[in-house]
């Protein structure tokens, strides 16, 4: 199956140049590239749909290369935005671009060879390039007539009933000058023939086709340039993919945990799960058949999400995470070993209730009927009359133990990661207690 058919069986393409996959079928390897946005020190699940098309153009034969954009994140894209955003310095551009090639290689197979993958960084070339130069040598190629016929643009001057009244400044303007550019010099150093990425960017690869072609026959050659470009992810009812209620899904694991990165996809809707597994995953036609047969047989069981859930995570951190993960989401669904958990993955499980705070030093002696009243200031039982009336029945439980009497010690219980005491109260009210 070639790159092309592989991407639409997986509702992955949205768009390619004509003789694209001509090109790609005649030329195996062609390289190929995709730019990234250096503005945050770790890519986000809206970039891994990115990063899942230079995947597949590896799997399907041809060479990869991930351009990280030194000095175009200095500028900023103005595709998608509506104003200006605040510039970085290259100290903090440098932080950043290392971070995302360390994650860069989870995915791609960057060994020697004809479709060895390469990480790039622009800024090396643009520093060489002077203003007066870049304008003698690129930018009288393209019209300012073609560079505000794109949307991106449109969308920022005016004329249209979604313009903003800001304006676009100059900085923003050139944008698609330089990612044009960077087609340029790729196409000149490395024979690269394709640009891929997001719908939203065919406006700035298309420039930097164009630019390839008018430079070529300004110097009476020809140069192949072609872009393909995937979809856009977006929920069941057309609003963007990737951010959870607490904000942005990141793939470091010091942003985005690996416990809430695997439940952002376990909670993934019935509507959504089909179109994930087969945008994030590897797994084949058949296998995800399969999958969402047995789902479709008993959907509260989930198998959907959690062999999605399951994929990505151990590609994104590995294999011990994903155990971990799934370890902690036995904890409040299916009574999993609390004990086990390490500080950071139960404040995880546990970020949504309520979080109380007592002095270590005043448990001696307590029971646990004045504990879960009057000690935690009536947030768990307003009276010790309601809390001994629930103990009697078996409803309380302290780190998964039954509280067997109203008069039994606090203190003797377990301290989770040496100062927590989880309280549970019915069968969903759960209530997390720190020693301090």
């Amino acid at each position: 199956m070639n790159l092309i058919e592989e991407l639409t069986w997986r509702g992955m393409y949205h768009d390619s140049m004509p003789g694209t996959a001509e090109h790609l079928a005649a030329n195996a390897p062609i390289t190929g590239y995709i730019g990234f946005d250096p503005t945050a020190a770790s890519l986000h699940i809206g970039n891994l749909a990115t990063i899942m098309l230079l995947v597949h153009l590896q799997r399907a034969g041809h060479r990869p290369v991930a351009l990280v954009g030194g000095a175009t994140g200095m500028i900023g894209d103005p595709s998608g935005k509506s104003a200006e955003r605040n510039l970085l310095d290259e100290a903090t551009l440098r932080h950043n671009q290392a971070g995302i090639q360390a994650q860069l290689e989870k995915f791609l197979d960057f060994s020697e060879g004809p479709t060895g993958a390469l990480v790039v960084n622009n800024y090396d070339w643009f520093k060489e390039i002077g203003f007066l130069g870049f304008l003698r040598e690129v930018g009288k190629h393209l019209t300012v007539n073609y560079m505000m016929a794109k949307d991106s643009v449109k969308r920022r001057i005016g004329g249209g009933e979604d313009a903003d009244s800001s304006g676009i400044s100059y900085t923003e303007f050139s944008y698609q000058l330089l990612q044009g550019y960077d087609f340029v010099h790729l196409n000149k150093t490395l024979g690269c023939t394709l640009q891929m990425g997001a719908s939203d960017q065919w406006g700035n690869i298309t420039t930097g086709t164009e630019l390839i072609r008018r430079m070529a026959n300004a110097e009476g050659t020809e140069a192949k340039a072609y872009a393909l470009t995937g979809q856009l992810i977006t929920k069941a009812d057309g609003t963007k993919y990737g951010k959870s209620e607490t904000g942005t899904v990141w793939l470091d694991p010091a942003l985005t945990s690996p416990y809430q990165f695997y439940q952002f996809f376990l909670n993934s809707a019935d509507a959504d799960a089909p179109r994930l597994i087969r945008v994030f995953t590897l797994l084949s036609e058949e296998e995800i058949n399969a999958i969402e047969a047995e789902h479709a047989a008993a959907p509260h069981l989930r198998t959907l999400q959690k062999a999605l859930a399951a994929d990505v995570t151990t590609r994104v951190h590995s294999a011990e995470a994903t155990e971990a993960a799934i370890a902690a989401s036995q904890v409040l669904f299916g009574g999993g070993d609390l004990a086990s958990l390490d500080e950071a993955t139960l404040l995880d499980v546990f970020a949504g209730v309520p979080h109380l705070r007592v002095p270590r030093t005043e448990l001696v002696g307590l029971n646990a009927a004045t504990f879960l009243s009057d000690f935690t200031e009536h947030k768990i039982f307003p009276s010790k009359g309601e809390a001994r009336k629930m103990i009697q029945a078996g409803g309380v439980s302290i780190n998964r133990e039954k509280v067997a009497s109203a008069d039994a010690l606090v203190a003797a219980a377990q301290h989770l990661a040496g100062r927590y005491l989880v309280v549970q109260k019915g069968k969903k009210n759960y209530f997390l207690v720190e020693l301090v």
